[in-house]
């Protein structure tokens, strides 16, 4: 028997695009407590350079999974949080975090 099922059209596929960067899941979950500057961000992920935190920041917010509010005055300042969008994820952080544990 042939399986005909088109995975291109498949919820998860389109959320595992969503996500497909390495440590997009991981800025989530940061994000999910505080609204967070750059730099806390950050600090809060080591290993992550600075370039791939900004290209992961810019595509979620393209996304809408967060917002970015740049603040007048100098330095520059600018904060990151989740959308509404964004942050109805967070019970599906937690669970997988959940089952993580479990399998420990």
């Amino acid at each position: 028997m042939k399986n005909n099922t088109d995975y291109a059209d498949c919820p998860v596929t389109e959320v595992i695009a969503l996500f497909g960067g390495r440590w997009k899941l991981t800025i989530l979950l940061v994000l999910s407590k505080h609204v967070r500057r750059f730099g806390e961000i950050s600090v809060r992920i080591p290993g992550i350079s600075k370039k791939v935190l900004t290209d992961q920041l810019k595509e979620l917010e393209a996304d809408g999974l967060i917002s970015r509010k740049q603040f007048e005055g100098f330095p520059p300042r600018v904060e990151y949080a989740l959308t509404a969008y964004g942050e109805s994820l967070c019970p599906l952080l937690a669970h997988i975090a959940a089952w993580k544990k479990e399998k420990v």
